[in-house]
């Protein structure tokens, strides 16, 4: 449970810092940050893997890249939920979709090697 909390923060903190450098993508605050981070990782853990499976024989015609495209479809989805989070570009959904999902994939790997060190 303390790695699922401790990569929300980060992964708030990543998504604020991406605020600032992307043209598409608004967050006012820390704590909208954190609610959209929860936000897109409940969807990533449901919502993703179902557009997955169902458009799978498009991803696999595409080669993997309708994939990235259901990222950000589902991080644009995520900001109509949470509150105080826009998204006006196309790219500002699809930048912030594949940055978030490189940084929660390091992340992970950094947290699954420090609890199989620390045992």
């Amino acid at each position: 449970m303390w790695r699922f909390i401790v990569k929300i923060l980060i992964l708030a903190a990543v998504i604020l810092g991406l605020a600032h450098v992307l043209p598409g993508l608004s967050v006012p605050n820390y704590r909208d940050a954190i609610l959209f981070a929860f936000i897109v990782a409940i969807f990533n853990a449901f919502i993703t893997p179902i557009l997955i499976l169902i458009s799978f024989p498009l991803t696999i015609l595409t080669i993997g890249i309708f994939a990235l495209l259901i990222n950000a479809f589902v991080f644009w989805l995520a900001s109509l939920i949470s509150y105080g989070i826009t998204i006006t570009s196309f790219w500002g959904a699809f930048w912030g979709s594949l940055i978030v999902s490189i940084a929660s994939f390091i992340l992970h790997e950094l947290l699954q090697n420090y609890s199989s060190n620390k045992s």
